[in-house]
């Protein structure tokens, strides 16, 4: 059974106050707190193993190595990607579309058309648009409705044999929308397209099954699933990986260095030049046992009970509009308050200890489609409660009366 507070307990940050009041935590979006099984492992691995991996014959770099091979196994697993190599350590979501994107440069021609949707973070636009004035492809865009879903219609319209490849998130972080990732991958494919998933605001709610989705690429941040910042994952079908070239020089990535030529390693090694982030990729993997342990069906149907009763709760303040209202939506909530500008709510409610996120969240695109300098966005995850709804809802109240 899914109890609350035992999860809660897990998390020491939680039980901190934030300018004498309680923390309540609702930037979950833009980062995850962290279980002490995670802040336990980074100690372990500083004070046990620490040790460049891969090189060295030494007892402490076998260990080191053997945990951040078994990190990538797990990630494997949880992904269900067919090869262990087709799981590539980067710094973060950010890096592996900008690796990716990278290598397309050299597929794609002057004609050609790369694909995006209007619901992207700017981290799924401007590694395509540094792509595209490269190459002198042409980025196309998915139009969204009122509602902030993709226009799939249009979709359909737009895509063509010129298309090489589809960038999509699968959930919106600004508005919570869940795309139909799976129908925009089959209808990519069908004219030769490949795919990829930004995956950063998905993983922490759902677990993705690479072969089921059929994606070509699917990318996420650690920081999001509760791990720690400075690493995420690439996964590429391995076809793919190897047709691309790599995206740094260095070592690790190497077969063989002359002045003369160079031969590139192996997957997944190509695309791991110099010494990685250790630590983050072991305990990414630590991160990851965790969240399968709370069970990502206990997260996902928990965390729609939240989204229910904050829109419910939210939807009594006079004034307020929700942005984001389509049918399937993640635990996020982007709203504003007529009259009054985003920055101000947060900063009156920061001093109540809430924490929210206020601005375009890198959705800059979103932000002029509904004519506003942005939004107050609550993002809750597991370990948030009805009661933090609650005081989060009143101290938005106090916020509206102090400021109309």
């Amino acid at each position: 059974m899914f109890d609350v507070q035992k999860v809660r307990a897990q998390f020491p940050i939680l039980s901190q106050t934030v300018n004498g009041k309680p923390l309540v935590y609702f930037d979950n979006g833009a980062t995850a707190q962290k279980p002490q099984v995670v802040i336990d492992a980074i100690s372990q691995y500083y004070s046990e193993i620490n040790a460049n991996i891969h090189r060295g014959v030494h007892t402490l770099s076998q260990l080191a190595t053997d945990a951040y091979e078994v990190s990538r196994n797990t990630i494997q697993k949880h992904l269900n990607a067919k090869h262990n190599h087709e799981i590539i350590f980067t710094s973060g979501t950010t890096q592996g579309i900008n690796l990716v994107a990278n290598g397309f440069a050299s597929i794609v021609k002057a004609g050609d058309e790369v694909m995006v949707s209007a619901l992207e973070h700017h981290s799924n636009i401007v590694p395509w648009q540094f792509m595209c004035e490269r190459t002198g492809a042409k980025l196309v865009v998915i139009p969204m409705n009122d509602k902030g879903e993709l226009i799939l219609s249009e979709f359909d319209r737009l895509l063509s044999e010129k298309t090489k490849i589809v960038a999509v998130n699968h959930i919106s972080n600004a508005l919570g929308t869940v795309n139909p990732i799976k129908y925009i991958i089959d209808k990519a494919h069908s004219v030769g397209a490949a795919v990829l998933i930004d995956g950063a605001q998905a993983t922490p709610h759902l677990r993705p099954d690479v072969q089921e989705l059929d994606c070509d690429f699917y990318v996420f941040s650690g920081h999001k699933v509760c791990g720690p910042t400075g690493v995420g994952i690439l996964y590429g079908k391995e076809s793919w990986l190897n047709q691309l070239p790599p995206y740094q020089g260095g070592g690790e990535m190497i077969k063989e260095v002359t002045f003369e030529k160079t031969t590139y390693a192996e997957l997944p090694h190509k695309f791991e030049a110099g010494t990685p982030n250790i630590e983050a990729g072991i305990v990414l993997g630590t991160a990851i046992d965790y969240l399968n342990s709370v069970g990502f069906d206990n997260i996902a149907k928990y965390e729609k009970e939240l989204l229910e009763y904050g829109t419910k709760r939210l939807q009594e303040i006079e004034g307020l509009k929700i942005y984001g209202t389509g049918e399937n939506k993640a635990s996020v909530i982007s709203f504003n308050i007529e009259g009054i500008h985003p920055y101000d709510i947060g900063t009156i409610i920061d001093k109540l200890g809430i924490a929210v996120r206020t601005g375009h969240h890198c959705t800059q695109p979103i932000m002029n489609y509904f004519n506003i300098p942005g939004t107050i966005r609550a993002s809750f995850a597991f370990y948030n409660t009805k009661e933090e709804i609650d005081i989060f809802v009143e101290a938005v109240k106090k916020a509206q009366r102090m400021l109309s």
